[in-house]
């Protein structure tokens, strides 16, 4: 099978000396690159890491854990990267239910994390050949037994990535490397990359959305800026970063980021010399809604798709003049169906609302450890070949004329809170976790400009509790996107008829959001 990797080690062979990473003030060739990743993935070979075998990724973001991510894979493995600023009991429970085998940090996060798994955990500053020297003369080829590495097929698992679980346990997503060489490959194809691309990793680690933005500039064989985090939060830094490395392309932004950086003082002169905006995670409406669409003089692309499909599955190319009264997402990428389903599980006629099935080389393998959710979720797929399946989204849209889906929300309780999909009973059920809460739910909430926030719900003896002390409880274990905006004490949660909680009568029951009229 020929994948991605091979891709990256074409532009080492033939463009050597061509930039593929920086940061601050260093730059890796992929020649530097290609000899890094070939030496690393022996030193995990030799440790035990092989087909189907989940390698966890606990590594500061920077060359070392894009490195990192390209050794597993030419392993034969997969991996599973770590956001290391999250709560270690949430990383712990990712590991766990990722089925994690093997472990892949530094001391200082080793030490910190205290993060477990089944076989070795590979420490790179007990190692000597971890790091490629400045002056490595590291020709293509040249280490030895470079030809000793596992052939690889489509069907082997990639990566694995985790969506919100209901039961307060992330849900572990399988991809395999067939969707994954095929989705980067289409990025770059379709959206024109290449080797004058300067993209900024924007995502951070442990989220899918970071393998985009590394991977497909260097298939294409441009240059991926790394920057740090602190930087890319605040607008004046993120948009110094751009200039100073000459952006020209960012992969993964938030609608909710890109209105926030289209409010700054200069925007359009800031954000001029970018050539390519992707924006996914949420409705891009709020943003074509405001005007904003004004300050991006380049392209502007509206992705969609869940963690499940291997992070997207359409993609819409935003007109200079947008729409602003529907949430357009496009249309399939290469190797992925689009279908509608109705309530009696047959496929709508256009123009009609349905339940969006995801089909194609996209869909991952399923859920790990939970057959029964998987089979609820991907089912199969009579469009597809024999074996096939699809993934229903709980997701609703309706196709136009042109063949174009319109979105027009979820049909179940999770949300997208910055760009995060979010299932609210993951954070009823850590709260309800504190000694003083009896009862709570967690409800979306929209300001005016259609920004979404969560809102708790929460009964007990609460007087003398704060809202910072359920704020530090709740950091003990979720990540700060999961963070309510407000918490309503309430004497009790109402009931329907039937005795279950009435989430409807709830939501917009508390205080106003910051800038909301009522």
């Amino acid at each position: 099978m020929v994948s991605f990797l091979d891709a990256i080690r074409a532009h080492a062979v033939h463009t050597p000396e061509a930039i593929a990473l920086r940061t601050g003030d260093t730059s890796f060739s992929y020649r530097r690159l290609d000899a890094w990743t070939d030496r690393m993935a022996h030193t995990l070979t030799a440790r035990g890491v092989g087909r189907e075998q989940v390698c966890a990724i606990a590594l500061e973001p920077g060359p070392e854990s894009v490195v990192a991510v390209a050794a597993v894979l030419r392993t034969g493995g997969a991996f599973l990267t770590l956001d290391v600023t999250q709560p270690p009991p949430r990383l712990a429970a990712m590991v766990h239910s990722a089925g994690a085998t093997s472990l892949l940090t530094r001391s200082a996060l080793r030490q910190t994390l205290h993060l477990r798994v089944d076989g070795p955990v590979i420490d790179l500053d007990e190692m000597d050949d971890s790091e490629i020297p400045d002056d490595v003369d590291a020709s293509i080829g040249s280490h030895p037994a470079a030809d000793g590495l596992p052939d690889v097929c489509g069907r082997q698992l990639a990566y694995v990535s985790h969506t919100s679980g209901s039961t307060g346990t992330p849900n572990a997503v399988l991809i395999e490397r067939a969707g994954l060489d095929s989705y980067l490959r289409f990025i770059a194809r379709d959206y024109g990359l290449g080797p004058h691309t300067v993209a900024l990793q924007v995502a951070p680690l442990g989220y899918d959305a970071s393998i985009r933005d590394t991977f497909a500039p260097l298939v294409a064989g441009g240059t991926v800026v790394l920057a740090e985090r602190s930087t890319l939060l605040r607008a004046d830094s993120f948009a110094e970063t751009l200039r100073e490395y000459g952006v020209n392309t960012l992969l993964s932004v938030t609608p909710s980021f890109l209105t926030f950086l289209a409010q700054q003082d200069r925007a359009g002169e800031r954000l001029g010399g970018l050539r390519l905006v992707v924006s996914s995670g949420e409705s891009l409406l709020p943003f074509l809604g405001s005007g904003a669409r004004r300050v991006l003089s380049g392209g502007l692309v509206n992705q969609y798709g869940p963690t499940e499909c291997t992070m997207t599955a359409t993609r819409y190319a935003v007109p200079p003049e947008p729409e602003t009264a529907a949430d357009l997402v496009g249309t399939p990428v290469d190797g992925m169906t689009a279908r509608l389903i109705g309530p009696d599980g047959r496929e709508v006629p256009p123009g009609e609302i349905g339940e969006i099935a995801l089909g194609g080389v996209g869909v991952a393998r399923g859920y790990r450890g939970l057959p029964a959710l998987t089979a609820d979720r991907f089912r199969p797929d009579p469009g597809g070949p024999p074996g096939a399946r699809a993934f229903h989204t709980g997701d609703l849209a309706r196709s136009r004329p042109d063949g174009v889906l319109e979105y027009l929300g979820r049909s179940d309780r999770q949300v997208k809170i910055r760009g995060y999909r979010v299932d609210p009973a993951e954070i009823e059920g850590v709260l309800l976790g504190h000694p003083r809460v009896t009862g709570t739910v967690v409800t979306a909430e929209p300001d005016d400009r259609g920004r979404m926030f969560l809102h708790a719900h929460v009964t007990g003896e609460l007087e003398s509790v704060t809202d910072a002390e359920l704020r530090r409880h709740l950091a003990g274990f979720l990540p700060t996107h999961m963070m309510p905006r407000r918490f309503h004490r309430i004497e009790r949660l109402p009931t329907t008829r039937t005795g279950k909680t009435d989430r409807a009568a709830l939501r917009g029951a508390g205080p106003p959001l910051p800038g909301r009229t009522r």
